[in-house]
């Protein structure tokens, strides 16, 4: 099996996960007790982590990320680029041992560029092949088979994909990925930014109703 998820979130400053979870939570339209709703905690909880003054274990960041149509990953990522310095320049290198990674889906994945982008390219490796429920984002993203055999579940059309296929979704397709053969996968995925950080507008709505897709 691929690695396990850390138990609580490690990014050593509640303060900044709580401000990038509240900035993209309104990105989303959503008030603090639609998500509570969403997610099943209660928004008393939810107010003291946007505040610092509570931590979340990765379950419950998970639950969060999937109303918001993030990620774990991206969530983390996010909160620690709060204090990195502002990428100015034209180009960004990420060596080989370099790159936020962790809990991405039922897999792990790498983010290949820093600071804020347009879009989050990055690697993503599985073996899982229990599908998992649907997850759904207001951002479009394309993927790209690196190796192995998978297959993406679209709800109403299930794709086989092999080492060299690509596959390209716009935003609000439910979707899960997992391995067509038992073993492991590979994949390069290019997802929008959220419109808080210059990418996609989101549908209050939308986000709202995809939740429950398909």
């Amino acid at each position: 099996m691929i690695g396990s998820q850390m138990e609580t979130v490690d990014t050593n400053d509640d303060e900044r996960m709580g401000s990038y979870l509240r900035r993209l939570r309104r990105a989303r339209g959503l008030t603090l007790i639609q998500l509570a709703g969403l997610v099943g905690l209660s928004q008393p909880f939810l107010s003291q982590v946007e505040r610092g003054r509570a931590r979340l274990s990765m379950a419950s960041l998970g639950k969060i990320a999937r109303a918001l149509g993030s990620s774990q990953l991206e969530l983390v990522a996010g909160a620690a680029g709060l204090t990195r310095p502002a990428v100015a320049e034209q180009h960004s290198v990420v060596r080989a041992d370099q790159g936020d990674h962790g809990a991405y889906g039922l897999g792990e994945a790498r983010l290949l560029v820093r600071g804020d982008r347009p879009f989050y390219p990055m690697t993503f490796v599985a073996d899982n092949t229990d599908p998992g429920d649907f997850h759904a984002h207001p951002e479009d993203e394309f993927l790209y088979v690196l190796t192995g055999n998978c297959c993406i579940d679209l709800g109403a059309n299930v794709i086989a994909l092999s080492r060299g296929d690509s596959l390209y979704y716009v935003g609000g397709t439910p979707h899960r990925w997992y391995s067509a053969d038992g073993h492991r996968y590979e994949l390069f995925v290019v997802k929008q930014h959220v419109s808080d950080f210059g990418g996609t507008d989101s549908d209050p709505s939308m986000v709202a109703e995809l939740r429950a897709a398909p």
